[in-house]
């Protein structure tokens, strides 16, 4: 059994912590009984039961058949409250609205988790506005501009091996032209993602250093058809001087609390 910090993890607990992330993961895709046994390998009996207890609390939600079961609204009120809590996301929240103001075009924050980024803050576009906000949404880090700005901060030799998963046809899929490009990120000092998280955008990352190695990142993204040479020098530089000001307001350490 795992330990964490010299203590053997729960195994309940886990478990509960595994359903709850499938769920999530599914997104608009509720689950059946049997997928969720099968998944996290434990009897039918026991997911039930789980079920019914996530579900009393407001953890998961079912249909009115009973059949279906998907993620509750207090994971909502949870996410909610990590956002609200986070001094690095407030103190940031300013600055992607002055970017957003600079520029019209959609700017994001996010941090590394694991593998992925997690969307904390987004400001849309002034020109297309997004039915279906990001903020909470997970993206394998070698996809987009935020995860590779961060994943330079690191050496490759902890990049994972490859394949990748691709997202479009520009996606990195091996280790190898992944950490090429990311020389090219800790050369210039920024990222570029040309199409690979999704087709017709591009975006440019910039990891946030009031840490070591960089937790946070942000990025502005882009349609191709709006995008001159003369526009992407433009936004270059104002995310520059964004990241900047952010790192001059947070300065390493920024007095938060350091969590694992």
């Amino acid at each position: 059994m795992p330990e964490t910090g010299g203590v053997r993890e729960v195994k309940s607990a886990a478990r509960t912590m595994e359903v709850l992330e499938l769920l999530a993961a599914r997104g608009d895709r509720p689950a059946r009984l049997q997928e969720l046994a099968d998944a996290l390998e434990v009897p039918r009996s026991s997911m039930y039961a789980l079920l019914q207890t996530l579900i009393a609390r407001g953890w998961a939600r079912t249909d009115v058949t009973g059949s279906l079961y998907g993620i509750g609204i207090r994971a909502l009120l949870t996410g909610t409250s990590y956002l609200d809590s986070d001094p690095r996301v407030r103190a940031v929240r300013p600055y992607l609205d002055e970017a957003s103001d600079a520029l019209g075009e959609t700017i994001h924050m996010g941090r590394l988790d694991g593998r992925d980024v997690a969307y904390l803050a987004t400001r849309e576009s002034h020109e297309y506005l997004r039915t279906i906000s990001r903020v909470g949404r997970r993206l394998p880090a070698h996809v987009g501009a935020l995860g590779k700005a961060l994943l330079a901060e690191r050496p490759d030799e902890e990049l994972p091996e490859g394949p990748y998963e691709a997202a479009t046809p520009n996606t990195h899929t091996s280790r190898e032209s992944l950490a090429a490009d990311l020389a090219g990120v800790r050369e210039r000092g920024y990222s570029v993602d040309r199409e690979e998280g999704v087709p017709g955008i591009i975006g440019f990352g910039f990891a946030l250093r009031y840490g070591s190695p960089a937790q946070d990142a942000i990025s502005c993204s882009v349609p191709v058809a709006r995008l001159t040479p003369e526009r992407e020098e433009r936004i270059v530089a104002v995310m520059r001087e964004i990241r900047t000001k952010v790192e001059t307001t947070i300065p390493a350490g920024g007095g938060a609390i350091h969590w694992r």
